[in-house]
C-alpha cells in the first residue's frame, strides 16, 4: 500500500516538473531562439534524470514487491532449510555409541534402499564407526551414485560397493548376499507413498512384501548375523495399502526369526521430517510459492522424528539382543499437523495472514490419528532409552505365503480386500 501512495505522489510530481519545464521553455523561446534550444535540451536531460532515479526505480520496487508476494520469486525472507529438529517439541534421541561400535567395527554392512533419505543417512552414520565395507544396494542409479561419491570422499579407508538392483529380483538378491556375506543388513527399500500405493496396490505388494521376503530369505541363506527392517506406524490397524503391506512384511520378518539363526528385527517409524517426499518438503515449497499450504484436516495428528533419529533407531535396534522383536521409538506426544505448519510459517519469516492454510479433506487410506502400537502389542518395557518393545501377533507362515502368492494374480480391488483380510487375521475371508 505504501508503494502505491508513493507512486501516485511521484507521478504527480513527475507531471508537475514536466509541465513546469514546458512552461519555462515557452517563456524562454519568446526571448531568444538560441537560448530556447539550449534550455530545451537541458530541461529534457533534467527530466529524464529525475524520471529514471525517482519514478522508474520506485515503479520497479513496487512491481518487485508484488511479484514476491505472489510467490514467484525466492527472497531472503524465506527460510529455505528450517532445521527439522526445531519443529519437534522434544529433545533428539541419543545413541549408545559403544554398543554400536562393537557391532559394526570391521564388519561388512549391507543397506537396501541406500539412496533414500533414511537409507543414505544410515550409511553416513554407520560409516563413522569404521566398518570394513558397506554395500550400497538400490534401484535408483543416480541416488546410489551420489551417496557413493559422498561416502568415498569422507571415508577413504572404507570399501564401498554399489549394487543397482531391485529387491523383487529374487535370484539377484541371493547372488548379492552370496557375494558379500554381510554381517548386518538394514532393509529400508520400500514404497511408502500412501496415496500412490492406494492406486497401485500390486506394486506395494511386490515391493514391500515380496521384496522383503526375498531379502530376508537371502539373508538367512548367507547366514547374516542381524537383519533390521524399517516399518511404519501406519502398519498399526492399517487403513491404507501401504500400511497393510508393511504390516504383512513385519509378519514375514517375525516368522523368519523363528526358523533362522539370523536375528530378525522390525523397527517402526513415525513420519520422518525432511525425508524425500515428506509433507514438510511440500509445505516448504508451498511457502516459497506464497501459499496456500494444503492440509487434509485441522485435527490430523502424527508422530514425528527426524531423518537422523530414524537412522539412529535402526542402527541401535541392530545392537540389541532381543530377537524377533518389534521396536518403536518413544517420539513423545503426537503433533497436530496444523500446529506444525504454523510453526514452519513463523520460522520461515512469514505470518499466518501472509501464508494461508487450505483444508482439502482426508484422502483414501488416510487416518486422523496414527498409533505406534496396537493394544495387543503394547508393552511398556524399554530395552534402551527411548526404545520400546512391542509384541506383535503372529500368523501361520504357510498360509501367509499362500495368500501372498494369490495376491500377485489379483485385480487391484481384490488385492486391497485380501490385504486387509490378512492384517485383520481373517485369513478365511473370501474375495
Amino acid at each position: 500500500m505504501k508503494y502505491s501512495k508513493n507512486l501516485l505522489l511521484l507521478l504527480c510530481l513527475d507531471l508537475l516538473i514536466f509541465l513546469s519545464l514546458i512552461t519555462a521553455g515557452q517563456w524562454v523561446s519568446s526571448v531568444t531562439t538560441t537560448i530556447s534550444i539550449s534550455f530545451t535540451v537541458l530541461s529534457s536531460l533534467v527530466f529524464i534524470t529525475l524520471h529514471y532515479f525517482f519514478f522508474r526505480r520506485m515503479l520497479l520496487k513496487y512491481l518487485e514487491d508484488q511479484y514476491q508476494k505472489k510467490g514467484h520469486e525466492l527472497t531472503s525472507k524465506i527460510a529455505f532449510d528450517v532445521p527439522a529438529a526445531e519443529l519437534l517439541e522434544r529433545e533428539p534421541v541419543q545413541l549408545n555409541d559403544r554398543g554400536i561400535m562393537e557391532s559394526i567395527h570391521h564388519q561388512c554392512i549391507l543397506v537396501t534402499g541406500a539412496g533414500g533419505s533414511v537409507g543414505s543417512e544410515i550409511c553416513r552414520q554407520i560409516s563413522s564407526y569404521h566398518p570394513d565395507s558397506v554395500v550400497l544396494l538400490g534401484h535408483g542409479e543416480y541416488s546410489i551414485y551420489l551417496i557413493e561419491k559422498e561416502l568415498k570422499q569422507r571415508y577413504p579407508s572404507i570399501q564401498f560397493f554399489t549394487e543397482i538392483a531391485d529387491v523383487q529380483d529374487r535370484s539377484k538378491m541371493f547372488n548379492i548376499f552370496k557375494k558379500y556375506k554381510p554381517a548386518i543388513v538394514y532393509h529400508t527399500a520400500a514404497h511408502k507413498h500412501v496415496s500412490l500405493m492406494e492406486r497401485n496396490p500390486e506394486e506395494a505388494v511386490k515391493n514391500n512384501i515380496i521384496g522383503t521376503r526375498n531379502v530376508a530369505e537371502a539373508a538367512d541363506f548367507a547366514k547374516v548375523k542381524t537383519f533390521v527392517m524399517t516399518s511404519s506406524d501406519k502398519a498399526v490397524h492399517p487403513t491404507s495399502v501401504m500400511g497393510a503391506t508393511k504390516r504383512v512384511a513385519e509378519m514375514v520378518i517375525q516368522h523368519m526369526n523363528t526358523v533362522s539363526k539370523t536375528n530378525f528385527i522390525a523397527v517402526r517409524f513415525g513420519n520422518v521430517l525432511g525425508s524425500r517426499g515428506s509433507a514438510i518438503s511440500l509445505f516448504k515449497k508451498q511457502i516459497q510459492e506464497g501459499g496456500p499450504i494444503t492440509i487434509t484436516h485441522p485435527e490430523m495428528e502424527r508422530y514425528f522424528m527426524t531423518v537422523s533419529e530414524a537412522a539412529r533407531l535402526v542402527i541401535q535396534a541392530g545392537t540389541l539382543d532381543n530377537e524377533g522383536e518389534l521396536f518403536v521409538l518413544d517420539m513423545g506426544e503426537p503433533i497436530k499437523i496444523v500446529d506444525l505448519v504454523h510453526k514452519l510459517i513463523k520460522k520461515s519469516g512469514y505470518t499466518q495472514d501472509e501464508i494461508k492454510i487450505k483444508f482439502t479433506g482426508i484422502g483414501p487410506g488416510e487416518k486422523l490419528y496414527e498409533e505406534l502400537l496396537s493394544p495387543e502389542e503394547t508393552n511398556h518395557q524399554k530395552v534402551f532409552e527411548s526404545i520400546y518393545i512391542g509384541h506383535s501377533n503372529y500368523m501361520e507362515y504357510n498360509l501367509l505365503i499362500q495368500i501372498i502368492n494369490e495376491v500377485e494374480n489379483m485385480m487391484p480391488e481384490q488385492i486391497k480386500s485380501k490385504l486387509f483380510a490378512i492384517v485383520n487375521h481373517n485369513e478365511t475371508a473370501k474375495v
